[in-house]
């Protein structure tokens, strides 16, 4: 009987990691330019850490988190999001001791979350985030939304929206809540079970929900954004100025709350078309109390999480090709065992100089390793027989000009290598 990979989860095959590989590159590049550096936390961490910054009320924590006791009796939980294992890193290191801001990235972030799979979010998907901690500058949330704008704008990825939006802070979200729930109270026997739930402990969690019911409800529903207290309305007013001073275009969309209860004031989404209703790429915000909540300093935060399988899924949509690598820069055809012993020690002596290269393993024919080297991609083939080993002349042919040089084995090596 085969054994087939977990539900909600899916291979990386060596046909396609190229993919990942490409999006891996540009985001290395672009983050560097920005001044992040790369933190790598474990993929499980103590489940208190997640009751404490997620927020025992949210969705994640009631119904999506992989928690399990370990051989020690301790409660562990699989990551079900990135920013937290990045603030208890940030507290656990003293990494707020240093000079302020810090910067950090974590790419192919391996996230857990027992859910029905969704397009480009599996029960085990991986996340590409940034966090910033140390500044509460409108001009720090601006560089983060540019940081994500920067990258997509670099994997030529069309049809982006930015949504932004404001969620106050604990001076002006009770008021606000109060003014939510009398709006909410008289529509209850329209929510469904779960924003029934939602209503005393997380009420703004409803203008998030999915259910169409709650959607109708909310539709009229009063807005954050207008009960805001003037430090939370002057941080959006400045951050508005700066994102137009970046010529980057947005919409405030009042019903963006995100997920996750240590969010406050600055949240946003850049939302995809093509992609049916999970059109959300990337998605973040501003987390000021989160650092004391995990133990820490009183030292605000914010940051952002990019799904990569749903970024892949977004290119192919879009039709957005990235090029396969070729396997090898150099393919050695050869017939007869003398020269396939001296292809062997020419291989390895390309290889010591910095060249893909590679010659048969399998017995084939020398057409058929022509036809296997030009199905490699193979930049160029060397033919080499008994002729060619006994004069010491070989036959290299560039297969995208469909050329060929006759060269000795010594200059071969020496054209081809890179050091």
């Amino acid at each position: 009987m085969s054994i087939s990979a977990p539900k909600g989860t899916k291979d990386v095959t060596i046909l396609e990691s190229y993919k990942w590989h490409y999006i891996e590159d540009v985001i290395r590049r672009e983050v560097a330019k920005f001044g992040y550096r790369e933190s790598r936390t474990p993929v499980f961490e103590n489940t208190e850490l997640f009751l404490r910054g997620v927020g025992d009320t949210t969705d994640i924590v009631q119904k999506e988190m992989y928690t399990f006791e370990d051989k020690g009796g301790r409660s562990i939980t699989l990551k079900p999001e990135g920013t937290a294992g990045a603030v208890r890193s940030f507290v656990e290191n003293s990494l707020y001791a240093n000079a302020q801001p810090t910067k950090m990235y974590y790419l192919n972030c391996p996230v857990f979350r027992y859910e029905r799979p969704q397009a480009g979010r599996l029960r085990e998907h991986h996340q590409f985030g940034i966090e910033v901690f140390g500044s509460t500058a409108p001009s720090i949330d601006a560089e983060v939304i540019s940081v994500a704008k920067s990258l997509l704008d670099k994997m030529e990825i069309k049809g982006i929206a930015l949504n932004i939006n404001s969620i106050g802070c604990p001076v002006c979200r009770p008021a606000y809540h109060e003014v939510l729930k009398d709006y909410l109270r008289g529509n209850l026997d329209k929510l469904c079970k779960t924003c029934n739930e939602r209503f005393e402990t997380n009420p703004l969690r409803i203008l998030d929900c999915k259910e169409e019911g709650c959607q109708i409800v909310v539709k009229d529903a009063p807005k954050m954004i207008d009960h805001l207290c003037d430090d939370c309305q002057n941080h959006f007013d400045e951050l508005q100025k700066i994102l137009k001073i970046l010529k980057i275009e947005y919409a405030i969309n009042p019903m963006i709350v995100r997920g996750l209860d240590y969010y406050t004031k600055t949240v946003f989404e850049f939302i995809a078309t093509g992609i049916g209703a999970q059109g959300t790429v990337c998605g973040g915000g501003r987390y000021d109390g989160l650092v004391a909540e995990i133990g820490g300093p009183e030292m605000p935060g914010i940051g952002f999480g990019m799904g990569m399988e749903r970024l892949l899924l977004v290119m192919e949509s879009q039709g957005l090709i990235i090029k396969e690598p070729a396997l090898y820069e150099v393919f050695i055809c050869t017939a007869g065992e003398p020269a396939r012993m001296k292809a062997i020690e020419m291989v390895s002596a390309l290889r010591q100089g910095g060249i893909k290269a590679d010659l048969d393993h399998m017995g084939r024919s020398l057409k058929a390793q022509m036809k296997f080297a030009d199905k490699c991609g193979a930049g160029h083939v060397v033919v080499m027989g008994d002729d060619e080993l006994e004069s010491g002349i070989i036959r290299l042919k560039d297969m995208k000009a469909n050329q060929e040089i006759e060269l000795t084995i010594e200059e071969l090596i020496g054209a081809l290598s890179r050091n």
